[in-house]
């Protein structure tokens, strides 16, 4: 799995993860640091990226496009420093694997995780 770190997080989650053996970039290296979420997107599916981000945006545009990709992970944290949630998140990212493969939106919170294959429904 490779992981695109959006704007709104850290770059110091990049060597938290190529630590545990994930591949990640941080969007500051990759693209514009004033691009929309759309182009972000359209590079993270495009080159098959997982988008780690703290924005709810991501989701956002799934749901009004039923994309099926790129996975996206949002963490919903006060604080999304890699210090504080950046074990849950690694342990999250290892179970939900080959979901995220697949195509998922993830959301990971200090107390819980919730998991919605892609693309999004209306229920």
């Amino acid at each position: 799995m490779k992981l695109l770190v959006d704007m709104n997080l850290s770059p110091r989650w990049v060597p938290l993860l190529a630590e545990v053996g994930m591949e990640a970039a941080h969007w500051s290296i990759l693209g514009a640091a004033n691009a929309w979420d759309t182009e972000i997107m359209a590079f993270a599916k495009a080159n098959g990226y997982v988008v780690l981000t703290h924005d709810l945006d991501f989701g956002a545009i799934l749901a009004a496009t039923h994309g099926d990709k790129p996975s996206v992970v949002q963490i919903r944290a006060e604080n999304t420093s890699p210090d504080m949630i950046g074990r849950k998140v690694i342990d999250v990212l290892r179970q939900m694997a080959p979901e995220l493969e697949e195509g998922a939106l993830l959301t990971v919170d200090p107390n819980r995780t919730r998991l919605r294959i892609l693309p999004l429904h209306r229920n």
